[in-house]
């Protein structure tokens, strides 16, 4: 599936939430049933670690899908459990790469010891790498060590706020109208992850070797499957497989899918963007995710899907689960810095398309600067130029400006467009005028006058009739002295028949009215 495709619907679509266990149910057993229908697919957090004679380290009071509040904890950086070094933790890496077909990169992701997170950006023209970037730069700010707040509030506050920022970037640049993004956050807090989605990028678990999707698509081919109506293989050759129900898009209501899972060591953690989960399925990112290391897995990840079609941005975030001991242990793990990677990266340097083109373990190619071509500085200078420094930043601020150039003309033409206005509104009050009549007296004939009455230089005589005003009754004959307002020049007309009808007789014996 491509984003810059991605269509939204004017009504999102509404799934049916998961449903909750009651607060004192204890994550299941490793043999009993599967979740109630309707539930995230967390079948995985309940089969055993292979090879281990005794049942995973669970959590003791690791709760699942929906799971109720956890009990309070101290804040200010402590963890939720009591003993800090019963605290999991991640090892994780993230890529992202522009693809072989777009121009730019309009996916973002964010991976670091407590948040993972992908968002795909939807928009094409309308800047969908503006959405991603801004909702990951929201969320980013949910990576810290938990305390005693619901992560599964947490994220649903950080979708929040992710889409007030989105709408906030559109009431400043109109042209970002139509632009939004899918969202795929998984927080851990040492113990479970809470995850919250939105849209077509996804989450994945492998535990004991298999791969299980626990994030479903807010798409239409989607819900066809669901329905039964089609195969998850001809969801994506489907014409309407880039239709979305729901994102993150500073407008429609914000109704993403919440809920948690409980994790072990050995547990693998893997999020992506539909340009790489729309080409490759299960069983291939089964078989990559199940060797290497995260970063191995992920780089792997993003060149096969490169390599099997995909015309789209790829980004994926990998991520194992670790005791405290086999951390510590690690060397590649004190040096784990949190990644920021796709639109949302600043970097300085980014290579151009046609990356992983036969190269098993390429790069994504975001290289750092090479400092050996950075040439060093002398003590005491900061810029390049010895012989040229910057100007002082107070005498900048004071300095005369340039005259501005063709200051006449503009005045001019500012002043003729000024008066070309007033003229045509002059002349539109003037043809009005010319559209009204009136009946009047005219050097002792009744006559009909176009224009207004009593307003010198806009009134004319327009017809004059042969009734003698001294001929109507008294009346009338104060009725035609302080004129006798028409509609148009039919009605004048009539107005003067009426009173030639009214006329007095010869004898002067006529009647008035």
């Amino acid at each position: 599936m491509t984003s810059d495709d991605h269509q939204l619907p004017d009504e999102p679509g509404q799934p049916a939430p998961p449903s909750e266990p009651p607060p004192d149910e204890q994550p299941p057993a490793p043999d009993l049933p599967t979740p109630p229908e309707g539930a995230p697919a967390d079948l995985t957090m309940m089969r055993p670690l292979p090879g281990a004679d005794a049942p995973p380290v669970l959590p003791p009071d690791g709760p699942t899908v929906d799971a109720p509040d956890p009990p309070p904890a101290p804040v200010d950086g402590d963890t939720v459990a009591e003993d800090p070094a019963d605290l999991l933790r991640l090892s994780y890496y993230a890529v992202s790469d522009v693809g072989r077909v777009r121009k730019d990169n309009q996916d973002s992701g964010y991976a670091g010891p407590w948040l993972l997170a992908v968002c795909d950006g939807v928009g094409g023209a309308a800047r969908g790498d503006i959405a991603s970037s801004t909702a990951v730069n929201e969320l980013r700010q949910l990576d810290e060590p938990p305390g005693s707040s619901d992560p599964i509030v947490r994220v649903s506050d950080g979708l929040h706020e992710a889409h007030d920022s989105i709408a906030a970037q559109v009431y400043q640049d109109a042209s970002l109208n139509g632009t939004s993004t899918t969202a795929t956050v998984a927080l851990f807090d040492g113990q479970r992850i809470a995850v919250g989605h939105i849209g077509d990028s996804r989450a994945y678990l492998l535990r004991g070797g298999e791969l299980s999707q626990i994030t479903s698509d807010h798409t239409f081919v989607q819900s066809l499957i669901d329905e039964g109506r089609i195969t998850e293989e001809e969801a994506r050759v489907h014409p309407h497989r880039n239709l979305i129900l729901k994102a993150l898009d500073g407008l429609h209501e914000v109704e993403p899918d919440l809920f948690a899972i409980a994790l072990a060591p050995g547990d693998r953690v893997f999020l992506c963007s539909d340009g790489a989960c729309g080409v490759l399925d299960d069983a291939r990112m089964a078989d990559i995710l199940a060797s290497g290391s995260p970063e191995f897995a992920a780089i792997e990840l993003v060149r096969a899907s490169l390599d099997a079609g995909s015309s789209d941005n790829v980004t994926c975030v990998v991520a194992d689960v670790l005791t405290a001991e086999t951390a510590t242990a690690d060397p590649a793990y004190a040096d784990l810095e949190p990644m920021i990677v796709g639109a949302a990266a600043e970097l300085k340097r980014r290579a151009p398309r046609g990356l992983f083109r036969g190269h098993r373990s390429g790069d994504t190619g975001e290289l750092e600067p090479i400092d050996a071509e950075i040439p060093d500085m002398p003590a005491g200078v900061e810029y390049a130029i010895v012989d040229d420094p910057p100007a002082d930043p107070e005498a900048y601020r004071y300095a005369p400006l340039a005259p501005r150039r063709f200051t006449w003309l503009r005045r001019l033409m500012a002043a003729a467009v000024g008066l070309g206005l007033v003229w045509v509104a002059l002349a539109s009050a003037y043809w009005w005028t010319q559209q009204q009549y009136y009946v009047s007296e005219h050097e002792g004939q009744v006559a009909v006058y176009r224009g207004i009455d009593g307003v010198p230089g806009l009134s004319s005589v327009y017809r004059t009739s042969d009734l003698a005003v001294e001929d109507l009754p008294e009346s009338a004959r104060d009725d035609v002295d302080e004129g006798i307002a028409a509609d148009d020049y039919e009605d004048a007309a009539t107005i003067v028949r009426n009173l030639a009808e009214r006329m007095m007789p010869a004898d002067g014996t006529g009647e008035e009215g």
